[in-house]
């Protein structure tokens, strides 16, 4: 018997199967690929990229007519907003690039019969579809202040040095998250806490979309977990709120913040600076009159830049509540504080008997609590804006 025959004709075999499985990969990507071609032809239609080269045409006329340096102020808004429009045409070019490569890389490794094309496109895939996404989500943010710079807002729940603790998690968690997508945020207001954590923050979240992307996280947030600061190592459930609102432009026109409508007072800052600020009376405090809304800022080094922070964080909260309460002047704001405790949560964070997180209005979870926690938030984000595009809530 011809035993090298036999051995012969199982590898042709062999090869045969193997090289189907490939074909087959390759075909399957083929078709994804066009399953997905209506999806990225209609983003063109989402982002009105017709509307934006026109946009960008005029504001590049804009900035080559004569004189139009010659207020800084308005020039600088003009040549940010032509940025905004070319990133966003730039973007799109490129996603249908990518969607002519990867059906490229198909056609050309079934032609050559190479599989070592195969790890580039799965990743290519990925990548493609991850972006379109994300630009999908971007389409929904059409409120009035969704590319606005975000306020956001941290404070500690009853509880003490545990919920404390927690609202300084919380801090970290979204700070991550700025991180991870490229925004930069300041520092306005830091009071820490008695033994660890800290009593509240106000930061300064730059970039564009910043708030439309963070105003589902406004809302209490709740922790289960066994207290680090407990001997008796019990399961101790804490609350902390969040509260993100728009940045208003200072030349808004939406409200009007005379002097006499507010208190202002001084104090020696308390946190992080040097030794310049904790010996002078630079930090500001500002007390709405008509609403009683309170906001600080000790982060700047003069009193003057304090206050102006304080005020910019006043007008923009004064406009948010006169928004989401559809009211028709300032005026008729009520200082209604919303009560951090249990009920009232938007999330839930739980870290023992097993580890869970969960948003309340969604339905969203995930047990990887600790991704969560280093500022892993597109999931809750992106489930927050589909609900609230489509109205399709949890019932609670």
């Amino acid at each position: 018997m011809d035993f090298s025959a036999i051995i012969l004709g199982e590898n042709v075999k062999i090869y045969e199967v193997s090289e189907n499985t490939m074909n087959i990969e390759f075909d399957t990507y083929k078709q994804k690929l066009n399953d997905i071609k209506p999806a990225l032809d209609d983003l063109s239609a989402s982002l009105n990229l017709e509307g934006l080269r026109n946009e960008l045409e005029r504001y590049q006329a804009m900035q080559e007519a004569p004189g139009f340096w010659d207020d800084p102020e308005k020039s600088q808004k003009i040549v940010m907003k032509a940025k905004q429009a070319e990133n966003k045409i730039e973007r799109y070019a490129k996603m249908c690039a990518a969607w002519d490569d990867l059906m490229t890389i198909c056609e050309m490794a079934e032609e050559e019969d190479d599989d070592s094309m195969l790890p580039e496109l799965k990743e290519g895939f990925e990548q493609l579809v991850a972006e379109m996404e994300s630009c999908r989500l971007e389409t929904l943010l059409t409120g009035n202040y969704d590319a606005n710079n975000a306020l956001m807002s941290f404070h500690a729940g009853a509880g003490g040095t545990e919920a404390q603790d927690w609202c300084q998690m919380l801090y970290r968690m979204y700070t991550r998250w700025a991180e991870r997508h490229g925004f930069s945020y300041k520092i306005l207001d830091y009071m820490e806490g008695d033994e660890a954590g800290l009593k509240s923050a106000d930061i300064l979240i730059e970039g564009t979309n910043a708030y439309g992307f963070l105003k589902g996280e406004s809302g209490v947030h709740r922790l289960v977990r066994v207290s680090p600061f407990d001997a008796n190592a019990r399961r101790q459930t804490s609350f902390s709120a969040v509260e993100v609102i728009p940045e208003i432009p200072d030349d808004s026109n939406d409200v009007e913040i005379r002097p006499e409508d507010y208190e202002m007072q001084v104090f020696r800052s308390s946190g992080a600076g040097g030794q310049h600020i904790n010996k002078t009376s630079s930090a500001v405090r500002l007390i709405h009159k008509a609403t009683g809304i309170v906001v600080a800022c000790q982060t700047e080094r003069s009193q003057f830049q304090n206050k102006e922070n304080c005020l910019r964080m006043l007008r923009s909260k004064l406009v948010e509540i006169k928004e989401r309460e559809h009211l028709d002047k300032i005026s008729d704001i009520k200082g209604v504080q919303q009560k951090i405790e249990w009920g009232s949560q938007i999330r839930n964070y739980v870290f023992m008997p097993y580890t869970l997180v969960k948003d309340t209005r969604t339905g969203c979870e995930t047990a990887n609590v600790n991704a969560v926690m280093d500022g892993a938030l597109d999931p809750f984000i992106q489930s927050y804006l589909n609900c609230l595009a489509t109205g399709n809530w949890v019932t609670k």
